[in-house]
């Protein structure tokens, strides 16, 4: 029964994932291309969101989602702010130029 509720449980985060990344999908290839580029952050929010998603799961990266779109806004700074433990960290960390101006600073939040 336990291998059971593992299968099940999978299989929810799974479809959970799915839903999740392709309503975002959604909203980069038709929205967000009619309201132009109003994100203030890199990755832009919807990247970051997708990326959170499959690095943290939809439940942990849906809430990193959440806090990310809440501080976009127009009194916002905005700036490089990677997903920690994900891609767009690791691309920071390569580029020797942005490493002080993204991950010190995203690491020091």
């Amino acid at each position: 029964m336990s291998r059971w509720l593992t299968s099940l449980r999978s299989a929810l985060r799974w479809a959970l994932t799915s839903v999740m990344i392709g309503c975002i999908k959604t909203y980069q290839y038709t929205l967000s291309p009619l309201l132009g580029p109003r994100c203030r952050f890199w990755p832009s929010c919807s990247s970051y969101t997708i990326e959170a998603i499959q690095v943290h799961g939809p439940i942990k990266g849906g809430w990193m989602a959440v806090k990310r779109i809440v501080k976009c806004h127009p009194g916002s700074a905005g700036g490089m702010d990677p997903v920690p433990g994900g891609r767009s960290e690791q691309l920071c960390r390569e580029d020797e130029d942005a490493s002080s101006s993204c991950c010190s600073d995203h690491h020091s939040r």
